[in-house]
This record gives structure tokens, sequence and C-alpha cells, in this order.
């Protein structure tokens, strides 16, 4: 048995705890050593949500793995938590509310269940076994991806056009070219719009599994598709394409690959 929505929304309520009262205020700002990267933040949020997570996760599922961004691996087996507990933590400390927390459940490598929780807009994103589905200010809706038809109607989401680089920066803007709106600066938040029938394609490269693992059963069972570059499933993270629909999916492939 898989655990069920209302324990994925206690583990968001938790988390929520530790970043609503953080956001919008003065925080320290450290960053974290990464190879190729002059500045990636951290904060006392995204330590403290995890912690919080953790200790919800280990009190209920012993035998469960996790995985965080922040402390790592812990365990292992066939059960394995993954968890961003701010992912976009740039808007976070600029005071934009386009962050989120993640946590998704891989089983034996797969992701199966997962949320997206913004507790500033009060709204919240996930995927059971029983389908995606979204509350929010506006009540609960199930998610389900939209078709437009080509590229040219297509809307493209990517996080920031500096991740695109050398002969990639060259295919993302051919890609770019024959959509009909190209956006950046929403990270997660775009997954959740893919899902909800508002956005088309999200391209991301260089994701780890904790940036990923919790959306993709959100944009699946919404009725899009997640995968890698190649092709393959996107658990492990690398360069990420999510579609709303097999049409899409190709025709970005087909440019992104050259």
């Amino acid at each position: 048995m898989l655990p069920d929505a209302a324990f994925l929304f206690r583990l968001a309520e938790a988390a929520a705890r530790e970043t609503l009262p953080r956001f919008r205020t003065a925080l320290q700002v450290d960053s974290k050593p990464k190879e190729g990267v002059s500045f990636d933040p951290v904060t006392e949020a995204d330590r403290e949500a995890e912690r919080a997570i953790r200790a919800l996760i280990e009190a209920e599922y012993p035998t469960h793995a996790i995985l965080g961004e922040e402390f790592g691996r812990s365990g292992s087996g066939d059960h394995l938590w993954v968890i961003d507990p701010v992912d976009g933590t740039r808007p976070f400390i600029c005071g934009l509310p386009v962050w989120g927390t993640l946590i998704g459940l891989t089983v034996r490598g797969r992701a199966e269940i997962g949320i997206m929780s913004q507790p500033y807009t009060r709204e919240r994103f996930w995927a059971t076994g029983e389908g995606a589905f979204a509350d929010g200010p506006m009540g609960e809706t199930r998610l389900r991806v939209r078709d437009v038809g080509a590229l040219a109607q297509a809307t493209v989401f990517s996080s920031a056009p500096e991740l695109f680089r050398g002969s990639l920066k060259e295919r993302f803007q051919a890609l770019s070219d024959q959509t009909r709106l190209t956006r950046f600066g929403a990270d997660c938040y775009a997954f959740a719009m893919l899902a909800a029938g508002h956005v088309d394609l999200c391209v991301e490269p260089g994701l780890q599994p904790y940036d990923i693992v919790a959306l993709t059963p959100i944009v699946e069972r919404a009725g899009g598709i997640v995968t890698t570059f190649s092709g393959d499933r996107p658990e492990n993270g690398g360069d990420i394409v999510a579609a709303a629909t097999p049409a899409l999916h190709e025709a970005a492939l087909r440019i992104l690959n050259g």
C-alpha cells in the first residue's frame, strides 16, 4: 500500500510551517559549492523544511529510504522518498511565489506519488494512484493537460536561459522559435501549470532527482509525458523534457537532440 494523499498533505504542511514564516524576511543566504555554478543559494528555510519532512517520514515509514537536496541519502530499499524542501530557492529569496516544496516517492526506481506545495498561494498539486489533482483558493480540481496541436501553438517554459550552453543554447532557441510563447523563471511551478493545462512544454537541463521525482507522477497522471532528452525515464534526473502530448514531446526532442 502506498501512502495516501492525506500523508502527502501532512508532509507539505510540516514543511510550510518552516518555509512560510521565513518567506519575504531578511534571511541569511548561503551558497553551496557546486561545479560550474558561482551562486547556488540555500537558506535556513531549506534546511529546516527538509528536517521536518524527514522526521515525519522516519516516524511513519521507518523502513523507507530518503534522498533530500540538503542532507543527502539515508536508508535503503525499494521505497525511496525524494525531497526538495524549497525548489526555486532563487525566487524564494527574491520574494517571488513561484517556489514550491517537492516530495515524491519512488518504488523500485519509478516515481509513484508526489506533491508540489506552494503554501503562500495556498495551492497544492499532487498525484496518487487515483490521478492528479490540485486544490487552492478556487477549490479542488482534477488535473488534465491540454492539446494545442502543433509547436506553433505551444507555450514552453524553462527556469533560466543561462542553463543552455554551447550547442544546446542554439537548439533551445530553435525550439523557442517554433513555439508561440517562451517564458523563464517559474521552476517547479511551470510543471504544475503543464499538468493543469496552461503550459505545453517544460525544458530543464541538468536536473537532479529531487528536482523532478515529485513532479513526474503529477504530469503523467494528468496525461503528460516526462523523459530525458534521450527518451529515458526521468527519475535519475538529467536533461528533462515534459510535454502535454506525444506529438509535442516528439517534436521537442527532435529539435533538442539536433
